[in-house]
């Protein structure tokens, strides 16, 4: 058995050494005939994820920026709070990120079900309660949303190639800081929060997803700090929700020309008034 070891910021990429896509050959039908066509298919495997070496649970995801990923994914069901209580992370390539952290495993979660998918439809009660603490303020011009959009959607061809990507990317200090794709939006959100956590990005910025902003993807961003978050397609009304409550820039429908915000559009102005 292979284990990659990763500290904090410095070791051995897995994604590196685990394929992530396959070809097959398929047969396309239609009223003109048939013909082989070969295919590229994303890779979707399910990975568990431990803490101090303790199973907390499993999901579906693409075999890329595992450590990020199993962070994330602790983070999200209430187990990490910071990053500073990350300590260490490993990656069997066989399904299992280990995760070892400066926190007391008290065993499981109470956890809401939500519309998530591939095993990470859950996220801690616990996220729910209380009051949010304060965001940081920044803002994004137009001009960086362009920039910032056309870069997630050009980063990488694997969403072309397969049709069955979600794609996530981080924005601060005018730059492209962080790119994350998966076969499920809440992976790659999670692993841009798992980067946050492991100290590679800071959280005051933008996120800016493929996916759809239900309540548990913003409630995710809301925690970790992310005063700013925008998606291709629409929030749900729990999503908008938690955006008023949380003080979050919540905004939809991005493209590189137009923004629709739900909500606190005073992060995001034009240009001329910068």
């Amino acid at each position: 058995m292979l284990l990659l070891k990763r500290h904090r910021n410095k070791g051995l990429h897995a994604e590196t050494m685990i394929p992530i896509t396959l070809d097959y050959k398929t047969k396309v039908i239609s009223k003109d005939g048939t013909e082989t066509r070969h295919e590229v298919v994303a890779i979707e495997t399910p990975f568990s994820v431990a803490l101090n070496d303790e199973t907390i649970g499993a999901s579906m995801v693409l075999p890329s920026g595992l450590e990020e990923f199993g962070v994330g994914f602790l983070f999200g069901q209430g187990y990490i709070e910071n990053r500073s209580q990350v300590k260490e992370v490993y990656v069997c390539p066989e399904g299992r990120i280990s995760v070892y952290a400066d926190v007391d495993v008290t065993g499981p979660k109470e956890v809401i079900i939500t519309s998530g998918c591939g095993g990470t439809g859950k996220i801690s009660k616990e996220m729910l309660e209380g009051a949010f603490e304060e965001l940081a303020e920044c803002n994004i011009t137009l001009d960086e949303i362009e920039r910032f959009v056309l870069q997630v959607l050009h980063h990488s061809d694997l969403g072309i190639k397969t049709h069955c990507i979600h794609a996530c990317g981080f924005w601060t200090e005018g730059r492209l800081a962080a790119f994350y794709e998966d076969v499920g939006r809440h992976n790659a959100v999670d692993k841009v929060i798992g980067a946050i956590l492991l100290g590679k990005i800071p959280p005051e910025g933008a996120i800016y997803t493929t996916g759809r902003l239900t309540s548990d993807m913003v409630l995710k961003c809301a925690r970790i700090g992310i005063p700013l978050v925008m998606s291709r397609t629409a929030p749900s009304s729990l999503g908008l929700a938690i955006a008023r409550r949380a003080g979050v820039t919540l905004a939809a429908y991005v493209r590189p020309h137009r923004v629709n915000c739900f909500n606190a559009p005073h992060r995001i102005v034009p240009k001329h008034q910068i």
